[in-house]
């Protein structure tokens, strides 16, 4: 997803008007359901059919529903047609280029983040946008594939989380988002020794463009975090029903390690930010290396080239020229002087 997206096509629109923002892939829109309760009852299923979707709006279990895709407005505004969902709210939803952010309805909580995955060098940013109702979570995706894989096998394995209600489900999956930008990070941390040891050893033109890159790749990512600070914080100050109190302990746990991402994420900009320095640092220090070898050769023919040209010179008086050593006499001068210079530059350590 591009830096700067376009969102010029919803100028002039009412409020709550249903218009994509972003990118729409080809992969079609598909609908998960989790059910599980207490008693380790763990129902899945893919649905598009309002009627058994909505079955789950008011269950007394507690109900995942996951859609990957939002670029359909009509399912989006059946969705929000089943739940009672804002028009305002779907319409932050299907605009992908928002930031992070938590806001408060009379009857849902609705919170905005960014999912950061990184592969082959190439960073993948999606928004997820997450719906809390008493019952029910629901989570909005742009395309197929996340990083929630591990909290459906603790619901499968009936872990410690199907104890509790949809408010830690919802803290399950902004934990797992969190969690993954660590191993972004981590991914940065080994791409940054790399490029530190490649200005150090052997730059080149092709290092300008990985440190662009990474560059552009911190920036995503300190997008995502630092509103998602705020967001967070709102959230575990909220006084909200919707959220219990042994489950704002784990909110703070998880406001705890976005600061962590925060911190690590200025020192990595921080070192990227130098890299550049010491890019050009680097290839000043090698030209430099190479004008001083080319200098110290230049300065030793100076005076080489001096006697060569004094004898070089054509008049009849030379009483040198009827020598039968000057040919071999000056020779030795000039290699004699070579070597008394080269002695000259490696005792002032220019060599």
């Amino acid at each position: 997803m591009p830096l700067f997206p376009k969102i010029s096509k919803k100028a002039g629109m009412p409020p709550g008007s249903l218009i994509h923002i972003g990118e729409k892939t080809g992969d079609p829109i598909t609908i998960t359901v989790m059910d599980y309760d207490a008693d380790g009852n763990v129902t899945e299923l893919c649905t598009r059919d309002p009627a058994i979707i909505s079955r789950y709006q008011n269950s007394p279990s507690v109900t995942w529903i996951n859609i990957d895709g939002i670029y359909d407005t009509n399912v989006i505004r059946m969705i929000g047609e089943i739940f009672s969902i804002h028009p305002l709210t779907l319409e932050d939803l299907m605009n992908t280029t928002q930031r992070p952010k938590y806001e408060e309805y009379l009857d849902y909580l609705f919170l905005v983040q960014r999912m950061l995955t990184r592969s082959d060098g190439e960073i993948r940013s999606e928004q997820v946008s997450l719906i809390i109702t008493p019952t029910c979570v629901l989570s909005f995706q742009e395309r197929i594939g996340d990083v929630f894989d591990p909290i459906r096998l603790r619901i499968r394995n009936k872990g410690k989380m199907i104890k509790y209600g949809p408010d830690f489900l919802c803290y399950s999956l902004i934990d797992t988002i969190v969690d993954a930008y660590f191993e972004v990070l981590e991914s940065f941390g080994e791409d940054i020794e790399v490029l530190e040891d490649t200005l150090i050893q052997n730059p080149d033109p092709d290092t300008i463009v990985s440190i662009r890159r990474l560059k552009r790749d911190l920036i995503a990512l300190r997008k995502a975090v630092w509103p998602l600070r705020e967001a967070l914080s709102s959230l575990e100050r909220s006084d909200t029903p919707l959220i219990s109190d042994r489950t704002g302990i784990y909110f703070r746990d998880v406001y705890d390690h976005t600061i962590q991402v925060i911190d690590a994420v200025e020192t990595q900009r921080d070192l990227t930010g130098g890299m550049l320095d010491l890019y050009l640092s680097t290839i000043s220090f090698r030209m430099n290396e190479v004008m001083k070898v080319l200098t110290i050769i230049a300065t030793i023919f100076i005076p080489l080239t001096f006697i060569a040209g004094i004898y070089g010179m054509n008049f009849v008086y030379m009483p040198e020229l009827d020598w039968e050593i000057g040919y071999p006499a000056t020779l030795i001068l000039m290699f004699g002087i070579s070597l008394l210079m080269l002695a000259y530059f490696r005792k002032k350590r220019w060599i």
